[in-house]
């Protein structure tokens, strides 16, 4: 049987631990060389560590596949170029750009300080755009040489990002960013037969587990049923032959559960008045009549806390 990845060249950023390792190491077994980049710092985006990384690389060695050690800092924009480079040095092209790094600095918008949210905005926007940028530069210079391309982008928003999450201002708005930029990379580059996709996964990894109990207190069940492994499925099979036509989509994955999450669409309309005074009516037939925004679920949102559909 034919490995859906033979002999593709991929990136995978924070691929360390968590999702990003579950990606490399799937991507692996489906016959992909892998670039597994992880700076190795703490949750909040403190320190470096190259021993995940290597780690992730030994198992897909010893499982039979290439991979190599990236240890660049994904928003540094010259350090995002030398990592594409060094997977073109290494194997002669990129094929797969999977954009996974990043980190939490969670605060009430009134305790949030500069530095977390530039923090938080560089490593996931900036992080994610650093890499494509340079991957699209390669991809569109082969393509105007005269080659063929294949290339699949994979960024990662999160349900924070698209429904909102209280608590996590900057981190929503660099995911909402992610899912934006994907689905305009996709317009721009699917004339050079690439597509770009973006997951919002939910599932227990170093930073999200804290949010859902700790360690002691998520059980095997739980855990089994939110293991960043299902998020690898739908990313490998991005990464396929079969995935050519599927581009700027927003997949949702909850466990075995996956879905598209289907943006932002115009809803009800009315005619303004000439005057601020003439609006009342305009707004709350409209309130009246739109729906709700998303809870994280990605449902209509409802409960305490929330002003009414009304005015």
């Amino acid at each position: 049987m034919n490995k859906s990845c033979e002999n593709r060249v991929a990136i995978v950023t924070g691929a360390g631990r968590g999702i990003g390792r579950e990606h490399a190491l799937m991507l692996a077994s489906e016959g992909a060389k892998v670039v597994v980049n992880d700076l190795g710092g703490d949750e909040s985006g403190h320190g470096a560590d190259l021993s995940p990384a290597q780690e992730v690389v030994n198992e897909i060695v010893d499982m039979g596949g290439e991979a190599i050690v990236n240890g660049c800092n994904v928003a540094d924009f010259d350090a995002a170029g030398a990592m594409v480079q060094e997977a073109i040095d290494k194997w002669g092209r990129i094929d797969i750009l999977i954009n996974n790094a990043g980190i939490l600095r969670d605060r009430m918008l009134f305790s949030m300080s500069e530095d977390d949210w530039d923090s938080v905005i560089n490593v996931h926007l900036k992080g994610t755009f650093a890499p494509t940028h340079h991957a699209s530069v390669f991809w569109r210079e082969t393509v105007k040489a005269g080659g063929e391309t294949f290339g699949r982008v994979i960024n990662t928003s999160s349900p924070s990002g698209i429904y909102g999450n209280v608590g996590q201002t900057n981190y929503g708005a660099a995911k909402a960013g992610i899912a934006a930029f994907s689905v305009i990379a996709a317009q721009e580059l699917f004339k050079y037969g690439v597509t770009v996709n973006c997951l919002a996964p939910t599932a227990i990894s170093r930073l999200t587990e804290p949010l859902m109990g700790g360690t002691d207190g998520v059980s095997d069940e739980i855990r089994e049923s939110m293991s960043p492994r299902w998020i690898a499925l739908i990313a490998t099979w991005l990464c396929s032959e079969q995935a050519q036509n599927v581009t700027g989509r927003v997949f949702d994955i909850r466990g075995d559960k996956l879905g598209i999450a289907e943006g932002w669409h115009l809803g009800p309309s009315e005619t303004q008045g000439d005057e601020p005074s003439e609006l009342d009516d305009v707004v709350k037939t409209l309130m009246e009549k739109a729906r709700l925004n998303a809870d994280m679920s990605g449902r209509d949102r409802e409960g305490p806390g929330f002003p009414p559909n009304t005015i």
